[in-house]
């Protein structure tokens, strides 16, 4: 695998099945708006020589993260299911060499590329992205992608307090809104921790 020769990557967040296709069991509204931002960043990134990464959501059937069990969230990116697939333009856009972390592998709440949170125990652990992107030296990350308000925005803040630096391009990630202003407020969250909103 590289190293990046910028000190950047861009950071790609689920642009999956159930969250970019309205067909999808948690449809995000204006996921089809991203996805054209989203691809021109990527061309803009590979372009200039910096590395690409990538998180999918990629649950167990059962976990206390889905409603079924207790949880939030509507069954969604089952591991292996069409709905956990990414949507075709953006596996047509992944390179072999590309990072890619799944998360929520073993039932926990995933909504960090950088960290997964035990349901039952509320213990946090490491998916081990920050290590990877610095022993590639990156130390500035472009974040983009599915859901602003959930799982952008928790990439974001991790990777701020992981020491990126970290600019989010607006036109390339759009929110859940399970309440309305959601995606307001993780942005001015994500500013106010250092996030470049752009």
């Amino acid at each position: 695998m590289g190293v990046s020769t910028t000190g950047r990557a861009l950071l790609i967040v689920d642009l999956q099945h159930d969250f970019g296709d309205p067909a999808g069991s948690l449809y995000v509204q204006g996921a089809a708006g991203v996805l054209d931002a989203v691809l021109a960043l990527i061309h803009r990134a590979r372009a200039a020589g910096d590395l690409v990464a990538w998180s999918q959501d990629w649950h167990p059937s059962e976990t206390p993260h889905f409603v079924t069990q207790g949880g939030v969230w509507p069954v969604h990116c089952v591991a292996g299911t069409p709905g956990a697939e990414l949507l075709p333009a953006a596996e047509g856009a992944r390179q072999p060499d590309d990072i890619l972390i799944r998360k929520g592998v073993a039932g926990e709440d995933g909504y960090s590329a950088f960290s997964v949170r035990d349901p039952r125990t509320g213990e946090v652990r490491a998916t081990g992205l920050a290590e990877t992107l610095k022993a590639r030296g990156v130390n500035s990350l472009t974040i983009c992608g599915l859901a602003t308000d959930w799982c952008v925005k928790a990439s974001a803040l991790d990777a701020l307090a992981a020491g990126f630096s970290v600019e989010l391009p607006t036109s390339a990630s759009a929110g859940v809104e399970l309440q309305p202003g959601d995606t307001a407020a993780a942005r001015a969250e994500i500013a106010a921790a250092g996030g470049v909103l752009c």
